[in-house]
């Protein structure tokens, strides 16, 4: 038995009914959603969408780094996003460590990470609209893009639209 069985398993049992093959990579709801890996998140799912409809960008903490961005360049002028929606959600745990803590449980194991920056979250609110305001002036993104904030409550289910 090898450490992916059960994926390689799932996946046989997925392709038996593989509904997909028609789909064309473009969002077709013209939308990208900047989400965290968090797995309680199933963003189509929260969102009533479907396969197809979104282009889902996921990271530690739902940023919007410098790669997020290359990424929204991308989906924009290649792949018809037309709005993005940057969620955050309640409950994270890059609201729960600072960079200098992931150095030093890394540093505890023997592993040197000071040249990474983990981009933690010490105020999701204050992150958000941060986060909000570079894909607003990104000068490589159109001006006039709708782009929209909420929280993800991972207890509830419900979504918490925020202001800039």
């Amino acid at each position: 038995m090898t450490a992916f069985d059960d994926v390689l398993t799932g996946n046989r049992k997925y392709t038996r009914n593989f509904k997909h093959s028609r789909l064309t990579g473009r969002a077709a709801r013209g939308l990208a959603v900047v989400t965290c890996m968090d797995s309680r998140i199933d963003p189509l799912g929260l969102l009533g969408l479907k396969a197809g409809d979104a282009k889902i960008l996921r990271n530690a903490g739902a940023r919007v780094t410098d790669d997020v961005l290359r990424t929204l360049v991308l989906a924009v002028y290649l792949l018809g996003v037309e709005r993005v929606l940057v969620m955050p959600h309640t409950d994270c745990g890059m609201t729960k460590v600072s960079d200098d803590d992931v150095h030093r449980i890394a540093a505890d194991q023997g592993m040197d990470t000071r040249s990474l920056e983990f981009h933690t979250v010490p105020d999701q609110s204050e992150a958000l609209r941060h986060d909000l305001v570079r894909v607003r002036t990104s000068p490589f993104l159109p001006p006039d893009m709708p782009i929209g904030g909420a929280i993800y409550d991972v207890h509830t289910g419900k979504l918490m639209p925020v202001e800039l």
